[in-house]
């Protein structure tokens, strides 16, 4: 698992994946999401403006990232 810093307090799901390089663009952030690929502290989540804080864990296809400030 790889930490990845944010600038602020928060972060958007779809922004985050892109962020964390866990995907290559917003629009195939908005397409796994809604699919169910994308699960945040170990649950599935289909919100793409999901709001992040340091220490959650987002996983897709296998690869983990966490919040980090």
């Amino acid at each position: 698992m790889r930490d990845v810093e944010i600038d602020s307090d928060m972060i958007r799901l779809g922004q985050f994946l892109k962020l964390a390089d866990l995907i290559d663009t917003g629009g195939e952030a908005k397409i796994v999401i809604a699919a169910g690929d994308v699960s945040v502290n170990g649950e599935v989540d289909t919100r793409r403006g999901r709001q992040l804080h340091p220490g959650d864990v987002v996983e897709v296809f296998g690869k983990e990232a966490r919040v980090s400030r």
